[in-house]
């Protein structure tokens, strides 16, 4: 009688990461685990935050679409909700083929900081956005260029690397509204 109870629970404890896999809709993978395992706790790291940072760009560039007053602060906004979720489709299959999976929901630090923009409004709303913007990619920017430098993995050296003249880019835009706004 204690066989098929033992059985059972080895086997709920082994299909429960392969469950929650494919109902956040990745297909479970042979041996997804042990690759996530295999990685550097550096690489690993990079992934998760990337994954966090992404998640958070969109989410709050969807705001800013549709609260900004500025229709440059509303272009920008749209840009980083249309080429971030570009990147977080590739980092998912970056992911994916480490084992890992990316966050579906946001961190308290980052939802905090969407919870509080929603209480601007106005030209307030839009410094606050492009100030928040300038922050956040700069410090994107160091972690994906450590990423490209230091990864142990290739092809996390390379989407590090063919992300970061975008992450630059919004960088660039979102200082010259700084400058506009005043």
């Amino acid at each position: 009688m204690m066989r098929p109870m033992i059985f059972a629970a080895v086997l709920a404890a082994t299909s429960l990461p392969a469950a929650t896999a494919f109902s956040q809709g990745n297909p479970p993978q042979p041996g997804a685990e042990a690759k996530g395992a295999a990685l550097a706790k550096e690489d690993r790291e990079f992934i998760n935050k990337a994954g966090l940072a992404g998640l958070y760009e969109v989410r709050v560039g969807q705001l800013a679409a549709q609260r900004a007053q500025s229709s440059d602060v509303k272009q920008l906004a749209q840009k980083i909700v249309d080429e971030h979720t570009a990147v977080n489709v590739r980092l998912q299959k970056l992911a994916q083929q480490k084992g890992l999976s990316l966050p579906s929901q946001l961190d308290k630090k980052h939802q905090d900081k969407i919870d509080s923009l929603s209480k601007k409004t106005g030209v307030d709303f839009d410094k606050a956005f492009v100030d928040e913007m300038i922050d956040d990619h700069k410090s994107h920017i160091d972690d994906f260029d450590k990423a490209a430098k230091e990864s142990k993995e290739p092809d996390m050296k390379e989407f590090a690397a063919a992300t970061l003249p975008t992450l630059r880019e919004h960088l660039q835009t979102a200082q010259a509204l700084k400058d506009k706004l005043k």
